[in-house]
């Protein structure tokens, strides 16, 4: 059952209204493709990180059409250092599908948005939500960290979306669409402003009278411990320098290249397997390499 108007929408809108970032993607004039980028860029990637190169790929594909008449490799090779270089493969083929099913227009509705590449629930809710005023339930960390603290009082919601997150946050929605809209992103810049992860600020929140954790004295999270993930010297490190050199070449890479970036031959051969696999690489030679 929806919320005609819940005691926590009113702080949080005027909260949001009054301390909303100025986004490139929040903007009246944002294109849906422009939403589009940035969520599969903002997966695992902050902010500040995604803006130049969000502003340069819209630069140079300022429409799916545009990014789908390039091969994947250059989707590749502009998604720079911004990490998981397979999502720049997935808006490629997304941005394919979006010519070939809907006339180069990134559709409106949820179940068209979830059978594209690289789209999942979360990402889905987003676009129709944020480039269309659709109401949708839209679940980040950052929503889920709000509602697990001011409505459910724990610290940290669970590893995995549960059926009665989900259940709440659809209680919560507003009925009217576009404040529904609103209200999921002012909820997601809450969380990412005000409500951290670490170091909440609860001086500065709206609903901190309100707040469910605050009033139980800010219990800290007695779930599984959160993994934090090691970088130096695992196969993402690798990875991403045998495909740093790869992407900041003009011409295809010899082997020997590869091997001076990184010393460890199994390690590196089973690296450069796994991005021949998943398609960021492919072989133009006996023992040469390029983007696809």
């Amino acid at each position: 059952m929806a919320a005609m108007s819940h005691p926590l929408h009113e702080p949080v809108l005027a909260w949001y209204d009054a301390h909303q970032r100025d986004l490139p993607w929040r903007r009246p004039e944002a294109s849906a493709w422009s939403v589009m980028v940035s969520e599969l860029m903002l997966q695992q990637t902050p902010v500040a990180r995604v803006l130049p190169v969000h502003e340069a790929w819209l630069e140079r594909w300022p429409t799916p059409a545009a990014l789908a008449a390039e091969p994947a490799g250059e989707a590749v090779r502009a998604w720079g250092r911004l990490g998981y270089p397979r999502r720049a493969l997935r808006l490629h083929a997304a941005a394919t599908a979006i010519v070939e099913r809907h006339g180069g227009e990134v559709p409106d509705a949820y179940d068209d948005l979830i059978t594209l590449p690289g789209v999942g629930d979360y990402t889905a809710a987003a676009i129709a939500s944020f480039a269309y005023g659709r109401r949708h339930v839209v679940l980040d960390t950052n929503v889920r960290r709000v509602l697990a603290r001011a409505v459910s009082g724990t610290e940290l919601a669970p590893a995995s979306v549960t059926r009665a997150e989900r259940d709440l946050a659809a209680s919560l929605l507003p009925d009217d669409a576009p404040t529904a809209a609103t209200w999921a992103v002012a909820v997601m810049e809450l969380g990412a402003l005000v409500c951290t992860a670490a170091s909440p600020r609860c001086d500065a929140c709206p609903i901190v009278g309100q707040c469910a954790w605050v009033a139980a004295g800010r219990p800290a999270h007695d779930g599984p411990p959160r993994r934090v993930q090691a970088w130096a010297g695992t196969d993402r490190q690798c990875r991403g320098r045998l495909l740093a050199v790869v992407r900041d070449a003009d011409r295809p890479v010899h082997v020997s290249a590869l091997e001076a970036v990184w010393g460890e031959a199994a390690q590196r051969t089973r690296c450069l397997e796994g991005l021949l696999a998943d398609g960021l690489l492919v072989r133009s030679g006996p023992e040469t390499y390029a983007l696809p």
